[in-house]
Formats: C-alpha cells, structure tokens, sequence
C-alpha cells in the first residue's frame, strides 16, 4: 500500500477527505491515509515558507507522497497555483479544482435527495463560487439558508455526498482527474 498524507486548503478539504466515504475508497485502492488530514486554513498557508510544518508532519508518518487538494481561487490555472505553492524539490501531487463546492453540485442525486426536487447542474464547475450557487439554490427550493463552508460540507458527507459520486458528472473533471491521480499513484508504488 502506497502511504499517503493529506493537506486541504481548509475545512472544507479537511472533512471532504477524512470522511468515511472517501477513506473506505482510499482502502480499496491501496492507499494508506498517513497521520491527519491537515487543514491548512487557507491558501495563504499553502506558502513555501508556511508549508513546511505539515510536511514533517506527514513525513513523520512516513508518507510516500502528499496530496494537497486547494482551490484554484483567483489562479488563472493549475500551474499557477502550483508556482504559488512552489515546492518542486520535495514530492507532492497538487491537485487544484476552481472551487471545492463544485463537487458537491455535481452530486445530482443528492441535491435532487435533499431538496425533494430534480436538480441538475449541466456544467457545476463552471460557478466562480460555487457555494454561492448553492445557496441560492437552497434559498430558491426551501426558503432557508445554508449556514458556513464547513456546514454544508457535514450536512452533504452526512447525507452521503462523496468524490466518487461528483466524479460520476460528465462535467466534473477536476473530481475525476482526483481520484485517477490517486489511482495512478496506488499503482505507481
């Protein structure tokens, strides 16, 4: 089993890839979640001299790799945020998505599930904010909100959103391309 630690830009990362859903996949496909899912708080901390600290960290678990999973924010592409990060001599896989919440519009079913209505979002990673966008759905179909990043975040993983699911939308790649680079790292090892 490859061994692999975790680093999301925030709360929202953190929950999504401790959860239960997404640890039993890690199992399945030969991968050891090391040590903690770090939560970095924010992308400002995804710097090359605030990183290190969660680098040690996970290589004190002895991690083979680290996967962080941030936000493209305001980064025109992956490789810009890659730069950012700037941290080519140790091995890190980046894996950048435009926003995070992207994901969980892509779950159809279970949007559809919770507000006891057909929702389909043709092309979920299109949203600048895509938690935005969720809200206003929310709004829209049951006239309440949605509370914080992370709420949404405890109340779609209790429900059963998981990467796997968003990666199963035809316009999702970013979700799919997630779960592939894992795979391939599983088999790489």
């Amino acid at each position: 089993m490859v061994k692999i630690g975790f680093i999301g830009e925030g709360k929202t990362e953190q929950l999504i890839l401790q959860s239960a859903g997404f640890q039993n996949w890690l199992q399945q496909n030969g991968i050891n979640c090391v040590g903690k899912v770090i939560d970095a708080k924010g992308s400002g901390n995804l710097l090359p001299n605030r990183i290190e600290a969660f680098l040690d960290e996970l290589y004190g678990f002895e991690a083979d790799k680290i996967v962080i999973l941030t936000d493209l924010d305001n980064d025109r592409t992956i490789e810009v945020t890659q730069q950012r990060i700037g941290r080519s001599d140790i091995q890190i896989v980046l894996v950048a998505v435009k926003t995070i919440e992207a994901w969980f519009l892509s779950d159809s079913a279970l949007m559809s599930k919770l507000l006891n209505s057909p929702v389909y979002i043709d092309y979920p990673e299109q949203f600048d904010n895509a938690f935005q966008e969720i809200r206003r759905i929310f709004e829209h179909k049951t006239g309440r909100g949605i509370g914080t990043k992370p709420m949404l975040a405890r109340h779609l993983l209790k429900y059963g959103f998981t990467i796997q699911q968003a990666a199963r939308h035809p316009n999702c790649p970013s979700a799919a391309y997630f779960l592939s680079t894992l795979q391939t790292l599983a088999t790489a090892n």
